[in-house]
């Protein structure tokens, strides 16, 4: 996966969208291993080291799994909707993620084919 993330001052209007609820705890932070429910679907994500690319790998996870996991996580669990995907220029993908329970905390992540064009965007 190759990534930035962008702090979002408007949504656009996006907010009248489609979006998907999600909720997710970390288990770990150095790799990440994270637990995530969306809408009706559960999974244990792994990212490996580094900010801007690393690798990533989303495991399917039972609704049962996911509730024994969850009180082993840090204790900090987010909550947020997610509009995706968003129609980014060229062929980006771009995902609006709205934190409600941080004063409406908007944040814009957009997906890149390559560590240069990452680099490039502005």
């Amino acid at each position: 996966e190759i990534e930035r993330k962008f702090l979002a001052l408007s949504s656009g209007g996006y907010d009248a969208h489609p979006f998907h609820q999600i909720e997710q705890a970390y288990l770990c932070t150095e790799p990440v291993v994270r637990i995530r429910q969306e809408d009706d679907s559960f999974y244990l994500t792994y990212k490996g080291k580094g900010l801007l690319s690393r690798e990533e790998y989303n495991l399917p996870l039972t609704r049962e799994a996911y509730a024994h996991l969850l009180p082993k996580a840090d204790g900090v669990v987010l909550t947020k909707s997610a509009i995706h995907p968003l129609d980014g220029s060229d062929h980006l993908t771009i995902e609006l993620d709205v934190f409600e329970a941080h004063a409406g905390l908007l944040l814009a992540e957009v997906e890149f084919t390559s560590e240069e064009e990452a680099m490039a965007f502005q």
